[in-house]
C-alpha cells in the first residue's frame, strides 16, 4: 500500500469571523492510499489541521506525514496519537480503502438516505446588524438550533441578539447554544452566565479559555447556565487525561470535534468516558472541506444521537467539491445518487 498527500488552501465565499480573527482561507491537506498495482482505487481523507488550536500544526505535522508515508510502504504501524488532524484523516482514507473506494465510511441507513441528521444553524461573528441579518436567515430556513458565536460585539448588543430571537421565539420553539470561545473572564463569568440562563439559552461552550481547570471547575458548580468543554479536550492524548478531567471539571457536555481529539476512534473514547459520567455531547465539524464533512456525516449517523448536531453544510467555500450531503431545513441528508467527484480529486497536487 501507498500514501500520498496534497495541501489545498479552502478559499471562504466571504471572511469568516471567528474568535482567532477573520479567515479569508483555509488551509487543509488530503491524504489518499491506493494500492501500486492499481493507482486508480484509491482512498481519501481529510486531514483538517487548524492553526492555533491542532496541537500539531506546525513542523512535526510534516515530519510525521514523512513517516506514516514510509511506515504505510513497509506496512508498519504509525503512532498518531499526538497527530489527531491525521490520525483523522488517515482513518477516513484506509476507512474509504476497505470499502472499496466508493466514498463510503460508515455503513448505515443514512448512506442510502433513509435517515438524516438534525444541526444547529451556525450564525458566524460580525457586527450587530450582519448577525441579525444571518439570524433572521437561519430562523425563516427553518433551524430549530441555533448557535451564536459570541465575544466580538459589545456584550449588550450580543443580548440584544439573544433578545431579537426570544421575542419571537420561545424556548420551546428554537434552541439556543452559544460560544463564548473562551471570551469570558474571573470577573465577568458568573453574572452573564446567569443572564444568558435568564433568556433561556440552552448552553454555554467554553466560557474561559481552556487551560484554567480550577476556574472552570467553579463555574461548572455554580453556573445555572450547563457548560460545554470545547478547546479544553484538545491536547488529552492519553484515557488517563482525559479521565481526569473529566471527573475534575464535571461539565454538563462536551463538544468534539474529532479532527482536534484524535478522530473518529479518540472520538468514540470520549462518548464513552463521558456517558458513563453522565455528561452530554455533540460532535461539530471544523471547517473541513466537503471530503471530511462526508466522512463526519456518515460517522455521526451511526451514533443513533437525538439532539442537533453542529455538523457544517459545505457552503463556506467557492472552491469545494461535489458532495452527496444535501440540507433540507435543518435536516442533512445523504442522496446516494450523487458521489464525491474523485476525478477532481485525483487530479489534486499528490505528493510523495
Amino acid at each position: 500500500m501507498r500514501l500520498q498527500f496534497a495541501p489545498y488552501v479552502l478559499h471562504f465565499k466571504q471572511p469568516a469571523g471567528t474568535s482567532r480573527g477573520i479567515l479569508n482561507e483555509k488551509i487543509t491537506c488530503f491524504l489518499r492510499v491506493y494500492d501500486e498495482n492499481d493507482p486508480t482505487q484509491f482512498g481519501i481523507g481529510e486531514a483538517g489541521i487548524f492553526p492555533g488550536l491542532s496541537p500539531e500544526a506546525d513542523d512535526r505535522f510534516f515530519y510525521k506525514l514523512m513517516e506514516l508515508q514510509a511506515n504505510v510502504r513497509l506496512g508498519l504501524q504509525t503512532d498518531l496519537e499526538r497527530f489527531p488532524s491525521l490520525q483523522c484523516g488517515f482513518e477516513q482514507a484506509i476507512r474509504d480503502f476497505a470499502s472499496g473506494c466508493r466514498g463510503i465510511y460508515y455503513e448505515s441507513p443514512f448512506i442510502e438516505g433513509m435517515s438524516d441528521i438534525e444541526i444547529n444553524g451556525l450564525v458566524w461573528m460580525g457586527d450587530f446588524d450582519k448577525m441579525i441579518e444571518r439570524i433572521e436567515s437561519k430562523l425563516s430556513e427553518g433551524f430549530r438550533c441555533i448557535k451564536l458565536k459570541i465575544g466580538a460585539i459589545d456584550w449588550r448588543k450580543e443580548i440584544e441578539m439573544i433578545e431579537f430571537i426570544r421575542a419571537q421565539y420561545p424556548r420551546e420553539k428554537v434552541e439556543i447554544r452559544v460560544d463564548a470561545n473562551g471570551g469570558f473572564t474571573m470577573d465577568n463569568a458568573i453574572p452573564r452566565l446567569h443572564r444568558l440562563h435568564e433568556l433561556g439559552v440552552h448552553s454555554i461552550e467554553q466560557p474561559i479559555k481552556q487551560g484554567n481547570p480550577d476556574l472552570m471547575r467553579f463555574l461548572c458548580e455554580v453556573s445555572p447556565l450547563p457548560i460545554a468543554l470545547d478547546e479544553e479536550l484538545i491536547g488529552k492524548f492519553t484515557t488517563e487525561n482525559k479521565i481526569e478531567m473529566l471527573d475534575y471539571i464535571k461539565p454538563s457536555y462536551i463538544v468534539l470535534k474529532p479532527t482536534l481529539i484524535g478522530g473518529f476512534s479518540g472520538s468514540e473514547e470520549w462518548i464513552r468516558l463521558a456517558e458513563e459520567r453522565g455528561i452530554g455531547w455533540w460532535v461539530t465539524s471544523s471547517l473541513e472541506s466537503n471530503i471530511g464533512l462526508n466522512a463526519l456525516a456518515q460517522w455521526v449517523a451511526t451514533l443513533n444521537t437525538t439532539i442537533p448536531q453542529g455538523l457544517g453544510t459545505g457552503a463556506l467555500y467557492t472552491n469545494n467539491f461535489k458532495s452527496p450531503l444535501e440540507l433540507h431545513g435543518d435536516r442533512l441528508s445523504y442522496n446516494p445518487s450523487l458521489h464525491l467527484d474523485r476525478k477532481q480529486i485525483s487530479e489534486l497536487d499528490w505528493r510523495e
